[in-house]
């Protein structure tokens, strides 16, 4: 997936203070979203607004992990080692295509894992010529040992939450990042048809 920065509206000189949602725009608040569902705008808002405070709460904590590993791999490490540890080796375009993102950035995005070891070039297997990426045993590592404290910081946040409810939260966020990546980027002209 792209990582490109946040997209709020936050000022520098600002940095304690979360996005606010206007109150002309029927918001439901935090109390009114938390007591249960709303309909229509506001809970079109209320999703807007909690995805703002969302970013900037990860991008001040980096959602890094737990420990010694926390913030010591960055997201697009980490995007791109987790791809290459779910999927096999693979070439570059492979890899771009699988995240959603362009080849001249998976390269850019690979090279410092080559250098550091992590990840390691190898000949295609039915075609000698090609070059695919794939884990080097110390990427694997590496790899877990972010998982891990990633894994811990998901189960500190969520200690008072039922298995089942992280299971819907899970569920509810794979679905929503998946809109995200195929969304046409044509369709944000115009809203959706309210009929359809």
């Amino acid at each position: 997936m792209p990582t490109h920065p946040d997209m709020t509206t936050d000022t520098p000189d600002a940095p304690d203070e979360e996005p606010t949602v206007p109150a002309d725009h029927g918001a439901a608040s935090e109390a009114e979203a938390a007591a249960g569902p709303a309909s229509g705008a506001a809970v079109l808002d209320a999703m807007q607004h909690q995805l703002a405070v969302y970013a900037r709460r990860a991008e001040q904590t980096r959602l890094g992990g737990l420990g010694q590993a926390r913030n010591s791999m960055d997201r697009a490490a980490y995007l791109l080692l987790n791809r290459l540890d779910q999927e096999g080796p693979m070439g570059v375009k492979a890899l771009a295509a699988g995240m959603g993102i362009d080849s001249s950035t998976v390269t850019r995005q690979v090279a410092p894992l080559v250098e550091s070891g992590l990840v390691k070039r190898t000949s295609h297997p039915e075609d000698g010529r090609a070059v695919v990426l794939q884990l080097s045993p110390r990427g694997e590592a590496r790899l877990e040992e972010v998982r891990s404290s990633r894994r811990n910081l998901m189960q500190l946040i969520t200690k008072d939450w039922s298995e089942e409810e992280r299971g819907t939260f899970c569920k509810l966020l794979t679905r929503f990042n998946k809109a995200m990546l195929e969304l046409n980027p044509s369709s944000l002209a115009q809203p959706p048809n309210a009929d359809s």
